[in-house]
């Protein structure tokens, strides 16, 4: 068989496999920002298990949009036997995920890494009435790098999505000098998010942890997936739980040891 071979991709149909220009990613290096994503017009990659990864050789034509703004250098452009680059099928691809924005791996430039200030910076905010204590983005459990810096070393801070709407003075009394990530017990993938903690806390010496969740029996399950991602990273760790009722009050506050 000559080198015009043909095999099957991970989409549907068969694709000629040609010699070109293909990007490669050192994982090793990958820190999982998310930038090469935003720069790839052909939605080529994704970040899945906090790196980079090439969805599939026909999206990618091989151009390099990405090289440019890789801050690790991880990505490289390599000349090998690949998939041909498939306009149509990318296409396709490209609106199905625009269409579906809950699929999987999907990624929009909202989810690029970046640091907003320091923890506890809160001067120069003159500009609005009550300053921001966010010091990372993003901040949803589904997005966020377990290899991302604002984890090293940090106070991380267990969110149910409800609590901020709760709890009228939340960044003061929460956020400030913590890493934060957010997430429903409810409505998301619990096992996925069982796994990201984990992830987090194997690859970060955290100082402290904290969850924070609503009174209400749906939203106290983020507990229990705070309580299986140390079980399942295989550390020892003690953790504040704390309850909020629905009038934005502290309802109870509990140390839990793992």
């Amino acid at each position: 068989m000559s080198m015009k071979t043909w095999l099957k991709c991970s989409v549907k149909g068969n694709y000629k496999v040609v010699l070109r220009n293909i990007i490669k990613i050192d994982e090793g290096k990958c820190d999982g920002c998310g930038q090469c994503v935003n720069a790839c017009a052909e939605g080529a990659i994704k970040i899945i298990d906090g790196k980079a990864k090439l969805v599939s050789e026909i999206y990618c034509d091989g151009l390099g949009a990405c090289l440019g703004t890789c801050p690790q250098d991880a990505i490289t452009i390599e000349k090998r036997q690949a998939s041909a680059f498939n306009e149509e099928a990318t296409k396709e691809y490209l609106a199905k995920e625009h269409g579906d924005q809950k699929q999987a791996g999907f990624s929009c430039p909202g989810v690029m890494q970046q640091k907003l200030r320091d923890r506890n910076e809160s001067a120069g905010m003159h500009d609005v009435d009550v300053p921001s204590r966010l010091s990372h983005w993003p901040i949803q459990l589904e997005l966020v790098s377990p290899s991302a810096p604002y984890f090293a070393n940090s106070d991380l801070l267990v969110v149910a999505d409800c609590v901020s709407f709760a709890v009228g003075d939340f960044h003061d009394k929460f956020i400030k000098g913590h890493s934060i990530v957010i997430g429903c017990p409810k409505l998301d993938d619990s096992q996925f998010y069982i796994e990201k903690l984990a992830a987090i806390l194997e690859t970060n010496d955290l100082k402290s942890l904290t969850v924070v969740h609503m009174e209400v029996p749906c939203c106290g399950g983020l507990t229990q997936l705070v309580r299986d991602a140390i079980a399942r990273s295989g550390k020892k760790m003690v953790f504040k739980d704390v309850t909020i009722g629905l009038r934005g009050d502290v309802s109870r506050s509990e140390t839990v040891s793992i």
